[in-house]
């Protein structure tokens, strides 16, 4: 009869594609139990803070006390900071468990005040906020503050900015920062000290709970000044339209620029070859227009480049003007933070502008004050709702280096690097693929320090493929796989490359038009994309960076013998990550303590230090981890494997090139089974336990003879196994 069934098992496993949708099972999580093999709670370490406040130091993230750290984190965004106690205490012990150091709280403290004073959280609010932030405390996840997205004024703010009512009208495209100060915060002092005054006020704020100003509180690990902002955002001119006071603000600071630096209206005329400069702006007038959209700049900039020029000294003049106008308004943010006596790190925001000079300066800016912090998305449809129409179905696998990972090329050599918001959205099919590139790539390969998905807006999984839209950390392709992620962070499987590329940039050369890096940025709204000189393909080789007023520039340290572009295959330099995209696209872990092979592997042979993988599966995730802190997959005790592949809405449905949603679907998620083999070099006697949803023992188990585990998802229905020696 074991025969029979084992013979059953390996065709379903050659045939398991054939079975593709009635063979997709509900996914029915539960609580994941101590003694589960997915709880990473014990994997954190508790209480958060108590090594010291986080530190910079060169490209790496340590405490006080020179503990080194990354971040596997998530965002908790809106009023979801606010939560009541029980939710609060539920919430910390799910995301514990799910091996998650790091909270974002984002855009919080919109309608967290009484509806009078801008700067002042309620009683209630942060009775709320404490605890919560207590609870995550104590089970050893930081916290960190992305609190203002556009501050919205109240009434108590009429008598101190210069334009209460222009602001308070606004009509803008993105309503949510209609009444803000965003884009026009970046030179208007006003509006600068309300925004200081909030965030000065809630580090002031005692946490009774931990008898801690969050000052000195080093479980608040970074503050942002501003998410999604900086003086070349493109929003700024649809804003300073309707703000007429802000604009003239803002001419004048720039007129007054002009006359410093070169005297008269004659000189700038001369210096600027008498273009670029409408008849009615003058010096005198104090109304010349700086232009603050990074698409003028990338415009002008890749029209010189094409010709072979330098940028042409009045558009220079425009962004050098608007950078040292950012600048200030970053380091009086900084001297007000560091006054309240705090010492972690500081972000100054995180945001894209444009390519180019304007690149480079608003990457400097953020660079003068802190860490380097960034935002990319990929894939999906049209908004941020779920919804019937096209979408981009094509997967980062099958182009190495492109996508979310893409967004490396902002990495500054001598600063750590995070990525505090991403996701690939969905109806994307293959979401599953991202947090293993980021984990993988991102803050292995890499060297980045800090991840933070967005969002979490549930502290439980979503009973559909979307939560009230398309950036959902809490569904099975991306949630399930982080306790797996996590130990493979937190264990530092994946070794830092070695720097492959570093590209320097003088200062001096940006303030006369030159502009030696050829980056360009491709922008679309949240969706951005990174192209460089070189192939995106170097990122699957080293990590790549950015320095300012280095030496020299060091081009490159040959990379190209890593890339086999015959057999399409880009190999790591740390020998630990192959990148096979002679296909589809799919990768391979290779380390101690995690193996396995992510993406379009159907058929192939993947054979790993520890490990054989063969999977019937067109795409699939297989990762297995050693389940000990210290040990190996060669001499552990218990083994976690873990299987994802597609998962979609109950009666979801696409056209026939899956290129467009037809139907959205319902609940119940339904999970893709994944049919695998996985030989273990190691043949000791082992038993290996089928696990529910939530990594909790079902009963049922395996005897493992000679380490050959069949992995049946047709039949066993699950996402995770335990492999158990004698």
């Amino acid at each position: 009869m074991k025969y029979i069934l084992m013979i059953l098992q390996l065709v379903l496993i050659i045939n398991g594609n054939c079975y593709a949708q009635q063979n997709w099972y509900p996914f029915k999580p539960v609580a994941v139990e101590k003694n589960s093999a997915i709880n990473m709670s014990a994997w954190l370490d508790k209480p958060a803070g108590k090594h010291g406040f986080l530190q910079m130091k060169n490209k790496d993230y340590f405490f006080q006390d020179g503990t080194p750290v990354k971040f596997w984190g998530v965002n908790i965004a809106s009023d979801k900071p606010f939560v009541d106690s029980a939710e609060a205490k539920q919430w910390t012990k799910w995301i514990a468990g799910y091996g998650i150091n790091g909270v974002r709280f984002h855009k919080f403290t919109w309608d967290a005040t009484d509806g009078i004073h801008s700067t002042r959280l309620t009683e209630g609010h942060w009775r709320n906020f404490d605890f919560f932030s207590n609870e995550l405390r104590q089970a050893g996840i930081y916290y960190s503050w992305s609190h203002i997205y556009g501050h919205r004024l109240l009434q108590s703010d009429s008598t101190r900015v210069l334009a209460y009512t222009e602001i308070k009208n606004l009509n803008l495209p993105w309503s949510h920062l209609n009444g803000s100060t965003a884009s026009l915060v970046n030179f208007a002092e006003d509006l600068q000290a309300v925004n200081i005054e909030l965030t000065v006020n809630m580090l002031n704020h005692v946490n009774p709970l931990t008898g801690l100003r969050y000052a000195d509180d080093p479980a608040l690990n970074f503050i942002e000044f501003q998410n999604e902002d900086n003086i070349f955002w493109a929003a700024i001119e649809q804003t300073l339209q309707q703000t007429p006071t802000y604009r003239a603000l803002l001419c004048k600071k720039f007129s007054h620029w002009l006359k410093r630096k070169y005297g008269t209206q004659q000189a700038v005329l001369k210096a600027w070859n008498n273009i670029g400069l409408p008849n009615n702006q003058t010096i005198d007038q104090e109304n010349i227009y700086p232009i603050p959209n990074h698409g003028y700049f990338t415009h002008e900039n890749d029209l010189a480049a094409s010709k072979g020029e330098s940028v042409p000294m009045n558009v220079v003049d425009r962004a050098s003007f608007l950078y040292e106008e950012q600048l200030k308004f970053y380091q009086r943010f900084e001297k007000a933070v560091r006054q309240t006596g705090y010492k972690g790190i500081i972000v100054a925001s995180c945001w894209q502008a444009g390519s180019g000079l304007t690149h480079f300066y608003n990457l400097h800016a953020d660079y003068k004050v802190g860490v380097i912090d960034r935002h990319n998305y990929f894939g999906g449809g049209d908004g941020h709702e779920l919804k019937t129409g096209k979408f981009n179905n094509t997967a980062m696998l099958t182009n190495p280096g492109s996508g979310l990972l893409s967004t490396g090329f902002q990495q500054v050599k001598d600063r750590p690097f995070q990525i505090s918001e991403w996701m690939e959205l969905i109806p994307t099919e293959w979401v599953a693929e991202s947090a293993p590139i980021i984990a993988a790539y991102g803050m292995g390969l890499q060297g980045w320090d800090a991840s933070y998905s967005f969002a979490m807006d549930y502290g439980d999984f979503t009973n559909t493929i979307q939560s009230h839209g398309v950036y959902n950390v809490t569904s099975p392709s991306q949630l399930s796989l982080y306790p797996a992620l996590a130990a493979m962070i937190y264990r530092k499987d994946i070794k830092e490359g070695k720097p492959i590329i570093n590209r320097n940039i003088q200062l001096s050369d940006l303030s006369k038009g030159i502009v030696r890096i050829k980056d360009k940025t491709v922008q679309g709204f949240d969706v951005k994309s990174f192209k460089m000189e070189m192939p995106e393909k170097v990122l699957g080789v080293g990590p790549v960076t950015l320095s300012f007023d280095a030496p020299k520039t060091n081009l490159s340290k040959g990379w190209k013998t890593y890339i086999d572009s015959s057999k399409k295959t880009v190999q790591s330099n740390t020998g630990q990550l192959l990148w096979d995209y002679s296909g589809k696209g799919y990768f391979s872990i290779n380390t101690q303590g995690t193996q396995g092979v992510v993406g379009f592997a159907n058929q192939s042979q993947i054979q790993l230090r520890d490990i054989q993988i063969n999977t019937s599966n067109d795409f699939a995730v297989v990762l297995v981890n050693s389940l000990d802190k210290v040990k190996t997959l060669s001499n552990c005790k218990r083994i976690l494997i873990t299987t994802m592949a597609r998962a979609k809405n109950t009666d979801m449905a696409f056209n026939e090139d899956t290129t467009e949603i037809i139907s959205l679907g319902k609940a119940p998620i339904l999970l893709e089974p994944v049919n695998t083999v996985i030989t273990l070099v190691r043949k000791s006697a082992a038993r290996m336990y089928i696990l529910d949803h939530s990594g909790n023992r079902t009963g049922e188990s395996i005897l493992v003879k000679n380490g050959r585990l069949v992995i049946t998802g047709n039949l066993y229905k699950t996402i995770y196994y335990e492999v158990v020696f004698d």
